[in-house]
This record gives C-alpha cells, structure tokens and sequence, in this order.
C-alpha cells in the first residue's frame, strides 16, 4: 500500500533529500530569503513550517525542559545550530500571530541553462496582510444572473420600439 507517501522525492533519496532539507532551511533562516527551483521550494515549505511552529511552541511554553526539548527536535531537522539559535531566539516572534503560511513562493521564470522553472521562496512578514478575496467577484459567483421569462423577453421588444425602427416603418 501506499499509505503516507506523497512527499517530493526530488528524484533522490532519502538520506539526500533530509540533508537537502535541511541546509535549504538554514540558508532560509539564515537569510529570509532564497533562490532555489520551484519543486525544491514546494518541498521546503512544510518542511521549514513544521521546524517554525516547534519554536512557536518552545516560545510559549511554560516549562524550560519543554522549550529545550522542542530545540532539540528543531536541531535534529535543521542541522544547523546557529540557524536554529536564530530562528529559536529572534525569527519566531514575527509568527506569533500567524496560525500557519509563514512562507511565500514567487515563481520567477525559467532558468537559462536548463530550463527549470525558478522560484524565491522567502518568509511572510508580521504586518503583512496576504491577499484578500475580491467581494465583488465573490458575489457575482455566487450569485447567478437571473434568467427572464420567454413571455417577458418577447414583449419588451414591442412595448418598446427602437427610434431606428420607427423611423423605418414611416418610410
């Protein structure tokens, strides 16, 4: 069965892709900001978001061995232990009032070399507000132009006539 496999395999394994991982996510951390191809990005952004909401957690709780612990599994994925200081004792606290989608993903284009298709994936500020729905666009999908009756359709036309008919029918 394939139960709880849908990750980016990225064409590498395992071992590969967790070493990847994590020096994409110090470089993020380290930087706010980098440039990788679209796949690697898509498979960095749970990645990193999972390792930020574990210093969420460790930044609000109440017991000093909790935070310690959630430090330590934070290490354990990023390998990076200046990153994960950073992230741990400054970074985090520009989430506090995010619930999730710390991360954004721009798409920049293709690369000239090979052709893979480029993005920056970079952290979402705090005042940040994200992209809102459009009302009216909403309201008019939901609501469907009302159809007329065929009876009312043909009768307007002759309660109505246009001056360019009448003028017509005086000729």
């Amino acid at each position: 069965m394939r139960h709880k496999v849908h990750k980016y395999g990225l064409g590498i394994t395992r071992e590969h892709r967790k070493a990847m991982m994590a020096n994409m996510a110090a470089s993020l951390i380290k930087h706010e900001r980098i440039q990788t191809t679209l796949t690697k990005a898509k498979a960095l952004r749970p990645f990193i978001e999972k390792v930020i909401t574990k210093a969420k957690k460790a930044g609000v709780a109440k017991d000093k061995k909790d935070a310690i612990h959630l430090r330590r599994l934070a290490l354990a994925d990023v390998r990076d232990e200046n990153a994960v200081t950073k992230l741990f004792n400054e970074t985090y606290k520009q989430f506090a009032d995010r619930s999730g989608g710390y991360t954004r993903i721009y798409k920049l284009g293709r690369r000239d070399s090979d052709a893979a298709e480029m993005a920056l994936i970079e952290f979402v500020k705090a005042d940040d507000p994200g992209y809102k729905k459009n009302k009216s666009r909403a309201k008019k999908a939901k609501k469907p132009a009302a159809a007329k009756p065929a009876a009312e359709e043909a009768a307007a036309p002759a309660e109505a006539p246009t001056p360019a008919a009448e003028e017509e029918k005086k000729d």
